[in-house]
Parts: structure tokens; sequence; C-alpha cells
């Protein structure tokens, strides 16, 4: 019988614990799930009843499972990164426990994984609420004096998960750490992680990355004169938001295709994307989300202040952030400034919302942003 009656419960619901994948195979089931921020995989054994995490090798990583075509292996084949490791497919026999890497995306360079940490911290927010941090940086080059480059977006439920970047490579090998605040309003922690910094809780997101910026100063990875902070898009919206609250903290900011005039676009709504954002931002046309979005939309409370170097760049033609957003706040920032440090606009005449196109040209562009992030912090490029 179909019904739920006849049904049988094999891996109960359990809080904090999201579940996005199930596999059957003979024998076993495959559990892929996201808890304390990472994607994990689990194996249920029916013969057993046991159920047991893969181990996996780093303390932030991110593990997906791929296709199985043979029910009867008793081996499953996953996606395996990490922000040392690159882009892995794994075996795994579920019988054993044994992981056999199948393929590895080849990195030039002699690089090494084994000569770079990374590590998965825990800062406490405003509120109490503790808010994962991922950070990796080559062996023997943490101090309190070193460069670090802070990245977060904190929306719409997207998880920024730690995955290999081979150009974060030429960052590292330079002394630098880097690292990515899990704000909320992203999905790292579950729906609730979401809800809680979208529409009347975006604020949260803004003060869990000044918590996540704090608590590696405090814990000696950095301090603020050596902090890079980075966000692009809704992410740009992040990295506006913290410059107009600590500007203090920070010394060099990045923000590519920022959503920075929110208040001014959520009010068009002959725009064509304002509509379909009331869900992740309200509708300022009620009194409650304009009063809101108008508290933290960072073009709205730029203020008089020694703000830190700061790189923005707009596509123009980018249809979900017009150029003239982040036009219009670097005129602002810079008639308001009352540092000597620069703030620089790069508009891409022939780019969109995703950066330009081409098999080089987003290359060049990252070499740019980071070219900006190191001539800050006096190393030659």
């Amino acid at each position: 019988s179909p019904g739920r009656a006849s049904w049988t419960e094999v891996v109960p619901e359990r809080p904090g614990v999201r579940l996005n994948f199930t596999d059957v195979h003979r024998g076993h089931v495959v559990l892929g799930q996201r808890s304390d921020g990472l994607q994990r995989l689990e194996v249920f054994d029916s013969a057993s009843r046991e159920l047991h995490v893969v181990a996996q090798p780093d303390s932030a990583y991110t593990a997906f499972p791929g296709s199985h075509p043979d029910y009867e292996s008793g081996v499953m084949r996953f996606f395996y990164t990490s922000l040392t490791a690159p882009w892995q497919a794994v075996d795994y026999d579920m019988r054993t426990r044994a992981r056999t890497i199948v393929k590895e995306q080849p990195v030039r360079g002699g690089y090494n994984r084994d000569d770079y940490v990374t590590e998965r911290l825990w800062a406490r927010g405003k509120d109490g609420v503790e808010v994962p941090i991922s950070i990796v940086y080559r062996k023997g080059e943490r101090s309190g004096a070193s460069p670090l480059v802070l990245y977060g977006y904190g929306a719409y439920e997207q998880s920024n998960d730690p995955m290999f970047d081979p150009a974060r490579l030429s960052l590292l090998d330079r002394g630098f750490a880097f690292a990515i605040a899990h704000v909320r309003g992203g999905g790292e922690m579950g729906r609730e992680w979401y809800e809680d910094g979208r529409l009347l809780h975006k604020r949260n997101t803004f003060d869990d990355f000044i918590a996540c910026a704090e608590h590696l100063v405090a814990r000696g990875y950095t301090r603020p004169e050596c902090l890079a902070i980075r966000g692009r898009s809704a992410g740009g919206l992040l990295v506006g938001a913290v410059l107009n609250a600590r500007p203090d903290l920070f010394g060099c900011a990045v923000a590519q295709v920022p959503f920075v005039d929110a208040l001014t676009t959520m009010l068009d709504d002959k725009l064509p994307l304002t509509v379909n954002e009331y869900d992740e931002w309200g509708n300022p046309a009620e009194l409650d989300y304009y009063q809101y979005i108008e508290s933290y939309s960072p073009y709205d409370n730029v203020h008089p202040a020694d703000y830190p170097a700061l790189l923005v760049t707009g596509g123009l033609n980018d249809p979900r952030v017009s150029y003239w957003e982040p036009a219009k706040w670097v005129a602002k920032l810079r008639t308001v400034n009352r540092g000597e440090r620069p703030i620089i606009l790069k508009t891409q005449m022939g780019a969109g919302h995703t950066g330009p196109s081409g098999r080089y040209e987003s290359w060049r562009e990252e070499a740019f942003v980071m070219a900006f992030v190191m001539s800050r912090f006096g190393i030659d490029v």
C-alpha cells in the first residue's frame, strides 16, 4: 500500500540539517545535506541502520554527489573542493569508507596544497548569533600585520561555499589571507539564516560582516589598516553599507557592480527587476520598508568621513544594477570624503552584470582588481 500508514522513517528530520538530495543504492542511501554552514554527504546503511558523515580532509569544504549509474557497486561518486583543494571527482566505497580521487583539476605552476592552511572560524554577531568564516593562507604567513581580503554576499539565499580558485594563489603567495564571511541573508545555515537577512532584517547581514572583520582582527589574522573587503552586486551593497558604518575598520574595499542606490531603484517599478525584488528587499511604497531601506542604502547614508581606498566597477550594459548607481555613489563619496585615499570608478563599456565576456577578459578584470588591492598595501605588482 502506498499510503502514509505504510511508510517507514529512515532518517528523521533534524534541527539545523537541510536535506537537499537523496540517491538510493543497493544496501545504502546517500544524503546530500547542509549543516553548520557546509555541504556534507551522509550514507545510511540499510542493514545496520547506521548513518555516517563522509569524512573530508579539510575543515571548510564543499562536497556534493554526482551521478551513480551502477546501483549494485556500493561505490558513490561525489565532487569535492575546498579553499586549498582543486576540484576533485572522488569515488567513495560505502562499505569500507575508502575514498579514491579519480580526477583532479590541474593547477599550473607547481601548486602544492600542503603549503597552505584552511580554517573554519566562528564570530559572535551583534545579537549573539555565531557566524561562520572560512579562511585560507600560506603556511608561515599568518601574522597580525598580514593583509587579508574578506569577501561577503549575504542575499537571495545564495550560499558562498568554500571553493578553490587558482587566481587566488596570486594573493596567497604574496602573503595575503583570504576569508569568506558566511553572513545572514545567504543560505549557508538554512532557510532561517536567509530569512534573518532579508526584508526588515537586512541589517543583520551588515552587522554579521562587521563582527567577522572584528573577529579576524581580534584573533590576530590582520589589522584594520591591512584589511580589504570585497563584494559583488548585492555583496557590493554590503560593502557600501559597512563602509558607511565602520570606515575605520577597513584599509581598502572593492565593490563590483554594486547595488548601492537601493532606495531609488526599488521605488522605480518601471525598471525591469524592481517588482521581482520586492521579496528580497521589500516594497518602499510601504512606509516601513521605505524607512528601513533608507536606513542602510549605501548612497543615502554616505557621510563626511575618512573612507578607505575604494575601487568600484560598473557595466554600461548591466540590466540588473544600472551603471549610474556606482557612478553617482562614487561622485557623492568623492564630495564628502575627508581623507586622501583614492576612490576609483571603472565603467566597463562592453560589459553587463557578470563582467566582460571573452576567453581572457574575466582574467584581466580579476588581475586589475588584485593589482589595486596589492598596490594599496605596498606590494609590488
